[in-house]
């Protein structure tokens, strides 16, 4: 029996994983952290906890599935290996995981369909469909595609992918230039009226769409950037998202590595991997830059945490309703992640803390100008 989100009422308690998983070292900086008190110490609080997304409860720190068909680093996971950390993940408490038909293309929609496939009916799947990739295939042509009848090809095809009857939060990954979002919010109701659907949300869309396509069908929640690397939300989607009664979720909650101590001003990067032409780990900004990883530390020190659990609890300090889906292909890295919500931050610290942070100016465009592009843009009026 299914609760309105999807979720079986009488969901059995989960059971929290002892001990701790051993770190596989990659960097200098990444060396440098494990020098910080253990995740599994006893002084980090193993309990996940919950939040809402508007109406939708979640775990209150998500798994981003991305990378699970290949990296940053463009190496491809063992298969069996992600399977187990989705599963770790669900043991530990984690019941929302994050996906996209474009992440592999396709591909990361399996691996996770794979691998919730025994505790289905107890978690929530979010994926996303926009891109103009042809749903069979996995062909990726030019530019997006958000037409009413191709959304509804896409998300046949997702369910298959994902074998499961509904996606529990659907997005949009990116406007459509050439489709009203009014269009797309009506093929999303009828989705939702077939029941393939539950909840839909934007990703880093223009702030007049996210309003008008609330206005059409209720929107439970926004995916966007959002970290101590990139605070931009905080004066454009996040205020509305308050107004409006809106979830968010922030992709990139560690700075696609910089904010655990991954990259550090030795680190070159593969050819393939979008950091590599970010403006912010540019080797004129980088050095600059790391002054915030320094900040970090400091606060390790302090809270007994790891790089990472500060830069989660940083952002869950900041809005009730706010659910990082940190992503990872290495165990001992979730498990950190999920920990994050056992760091807290009393008032005065919070304030320390953020007066840091306002003190150091990040250098450099988060992502290249032919990406950004795809951002903030506004829909077409529906004539």
């Amino acid at each position: 029996m299914r609760d309105k989100t999807g979720m079986q009422i009488n969901r059995r308690n989960l059971l929290l994983a002892a001990g701790g998983v051993a770190a596989t070292v990659q960097s200098g900086a990444a060396l440098a952290q494990t020098s910080a008190p253990s995740a599994s110490s006893g002084m980090i609080s193993s309990t996940i906890g919950r939040r809402k997304l508007g109406s939708l409860e979640v775990s209150s720190v998500g798994l981003g599935v991305q990378n699970m068909s290949r990296t940053y680093q463009q190496t491809i996971p063992t298969r069996a290996e992600m399977h187990n950390i989705i599963r770790s993940a669900f043991d530990h408490g984690l019941t929302f995981y994050d996906a996209a038909e474009a992440y592999g293309a396709l591909e990361v929609e399996r691996i996770l369909g794979e691998g919730v496939e025994p505790f289905r009916d107890q978690i929530v799947i979010a994926t996303k469909f926009g891109w103009n990739i042809d749903p069979e295939t996995g062909e990726r042509k030019p530019g997006l595609n958000s037409r009413p009848e191709h959304i509804k090809v896409a998300v046949d095809a997702m369910l298959t992918r994902l074998r499961t009857d509904r996606i529990d939060l659907l997005y949009q990954h990116r406007v459509d230039p050439q489709v009203p979002i009014e269009d797309v919010a009506g093929a999303i109701k009828d989705l939702m009226d077939q029941g393939k659907v539950l909840h839909w949300g934007l990703c880093e869309m223009g702030l007049k769409t996210l309003r008008r396509a609330h206005a059409e069908v209720p929107v439970t929640a926004v995916q966007s950037e959002y970290s101590m690397l990139w605070r931009g939300p905080e004066k454009t989607a996040i205020p509305v998202c308050e107004e409006l009664g809106i979830g968010f979720v922030p992709w990139s909650p560690l700075g696609v590595g910089f904010l655990n101590g991954a990259i550090d001003a030795k680190t070159t990067f593969a050819k393939g991997d979008i950091r590599g032409i970010e403006g912010r780990f540019a080797p004129e900004n980088l050095p600059h830059n790391l002054a915030l990883v320094e900040l970090l530390k400091k606060w390790t020190e302090r809270k007994q945490a790891r790089l990472g659990q500060i830069a989660l609890a940083w952002l869950l300090a900041q809005k009730p309703w706010i659910v990082p889906i940190p992503g990872t292909t290495q165990m001992a890295h979730m498990i950190e992640n999920i920990r994050a919500p056992g760091v807290s931050f009393a008032a005065a610290e919070l304030a320390d803390l953020n007066a840091s942070l306002a003190a150091i100016d990040i250098n450099g465009a988060r992502l290249p100008d032919a990406v950004q592009a795809f951002s903030d843009v506004e829909a077409p009026a529906k004539s």
